[in-house]
């Protein structure tokens, strides 16, 4: 079990992060119009993960951003923004926002995802979603990159995630 904090107050989070190397876990989330979305639907592609507890938050909302403007040049990689939000609200956010080059998935049905890659926050005000990290994944779905942010209202370190795509 990891720690980080939310606003300095400890969290504790459930699960452990795919380890760089190994082969990512499997999942099945909620992606547009509600249909099943697998990490095979994805196959063949390289993959980053962002993950992060509601679109609806000021960090959150960045981190889609950003991905979304770097995703656009880098060639065969998908961004998967990967929250507890409903897919009508992720559609709602990206579509206001104009951003086309990150697909959103929802944990509505998928919540051993939380588990699997070690971002389930146990405790705290956030209980049951899931804490901010950033998983990146080869064309083989190995393990490149993982990074679980220590404080949930931080960002990510964008520049190491893409990096491990070079």
């Amino acid at each position: 079990m990891a720690q980080v904090t939310l606003k300095g107050n400890p969290v504790e989070i459930g699960g452990a992060l795919p380890a760089a190397g190994s082969q990512a876990p499997a999942f099945t989330l909620v992606g547009e119009g509600l249909a099943d979305t697998s990490l095979q639907d994805f196959a063949g592609r390289r993959k980053v993960l962002n993950i992060f507890p509601s679109i609806d938050t000021p960090t959150c909302a960045t981190s889609v951003r950003t991905f979304n403007a770097k995703a656009g040049s880098l060639d065969n990689t998908v961004v998967l923004c990967i929250s507890a939000d409903l897919p009508f609200a992720q559609a709602r956010f990206c579509g206001a926002e104009g951003l086309d080059n990150v697909k959103t998935l929802s944990t509505l049905r998928g919540r051993d995802f939380h588990d699997t890659y070690g971002v389930a926050i146990n405790n705290g005000p956030l209980a049951g979603l899931t804490a901010r990290a950033v998983v990146v994944l080869d064309e083989n779905d190995t393990v490149l990159h993982t990074e679980l942010v220590a404080e949930i209202a931080d960002e990510p370190d964008y520049e190491a995630a893409l990096t491990a795509l070079s």
